[in-house]
C-alpha cells in the first residue's frame, strides 16, 4: 500500500536534494531581500510625494484664503 515511500539504503543518494534545497532556499531568501529593498526604495519615493502634494496643496489653500 505505501510503495511510493522509497527510503534508501544507501544515504548519498539524498545529496542532490539537500542540494536543491538549500539552492531555492538561498534563492528565496534573495528574492525576499530584493522584494524588501525594492519597497523601502517606493516607500520613500511615496513618503516624498505625499509630502510634496500636502505642501502644494497647503500652499494653494492659504494663497486662495489671503488673495492680494
Amino acid at each position: 500500500m505505501m510503495e511510493f515511500l522509497y527510503f534508501p539504503e544507501d544515504k548519498t543518494a539524498y545529496i542532490p536534494a539537500v542540494l536543491n534545497l538549500l539552492i531555492f532556499v538561498a534563492l528565496a531568501a534573495l528574492a525576499m531581500y530584493i522584494f524588501i529593498k525594492v519597497s523601502r526604495k517606493q516607500e520613500e519615493k511615496a513618503a516624498k510625494q505625499y509630502d510634496s502634494s500636502t505642501t502644494y496643496a497647503e500652499d494653494k489653500q492659504a494663497e486662495n484664503n489671503n488673495p492680494k
